[in-house]
């Protein structure tokens, strides 16, 4: 019997994770899996005391909310993260925490550097790995990672965040290559220019806002929820045969 569309998008008995979700894209998408159905882990390096607005979004759905605070730059945190949300049998994992230095190539600190890829690269290779385990042993999963317009071009000023997001869309493909036969969908969303804290600066600037919108044949800046869409289509069962794909959510960026 083919499923109706309702089903194909319910998440209903699911336990989601998703890091960075105080606020911006990981809060949308928090948001938008408890209104699919979902409990949701929320997680920040603000949690618990970060979490009323996660926890406002996901109980208002009606669905259960864990606020865990976890700093994405430590690996030891990040490793006690990964057994917990083993142990709490994680159906959805969102990779979406992540972090920006700016400062010209020849300026750009190795700390800077470090700092970038531990949060943006390192953490979701672990997560991605010991969660993925517990998805195989299942037999079922999915996990979203969050690449970037950078996955794709150099940017400027961010050479950390331009490795960091480039990686991120190979070690995609790469586990998407291993897990899809045994039931684990890897995938990723690339989002475009998003109104979040770390594109204040860039907003803040008549000029390069200007220059950016000019560039966007959608006319505007991405919402957090716009970005948010696109994950629960990867997160649902209407992504069954969706694997390894980096999506650009972009507004026509990449086809200008």
């Amino acid at each position: 019997m083919k499923p109706e569309v309702g089903e194909l998008f319910d998440l209903s008995g699911t336990t989601a994770a998703v890091t960075g979700a105080s606020r911006g894209i990981g809060l949308a998408v928090a948001r938008l899996l408890a209104a699919a159905g979902a409990d949701v882990i929320g997680i920040s390096g603000s949690m618990p005391d970060g979490a009323s607005a996660a926890r406002d979004a996901v109980e208002g759905e009606g669905r259960a909310f864990t606020p865990v605070r976890t700093d994405l730059a430590d690996a030891g945190q990040v490793a006690e993260l990964g057994a917990l949300l083993v142990e709490r049998e994680v159906g959805v994992l969102v990779n979406n925490g992540g972090t920006i230095r700016r400062a010209p190539a020849a300026e750009h600190s190795d700390a800077d550097f470090d700092h970038v890829l531990n949060v943006n690269l390192r953490a979701t290779w672990t997560l991605s790995r010991d969660v993925g385990r517990a998805m195989l042993a299942r037999g079922s999963g999915r996990i979203v990672t969050v690449a970037s317009m950078l996955s794709f071009q150099g940017g400027i000023t961010v050479p950390g965040y331009t490795a960091s997001k480039s990686a991120v869309a190979g070690l995609t493909k790469a586990l998407a290559n291993e897990w899809a036969h045994r039931g684990v969908n890897v995938n990723a969303v690339a989002p475009g220019y998003v109104t979040t804290d770390n594109t204040e600066a860039l907003r803040a600037d008549p000029d390069r806002n200007r220059s950016i919108l000019d560039r966007i044949p959608a006319g505007r800046w991405a919402e957090p929820e716009d970005i948010a869409g696109a994950v629960l289509f990867l997160c649902s069962r209407a992504a069954d045969y969706v694997h390894g794909v980096v999506l650009p959510v972009d507004g026509g960026w990449l086809a200008r």
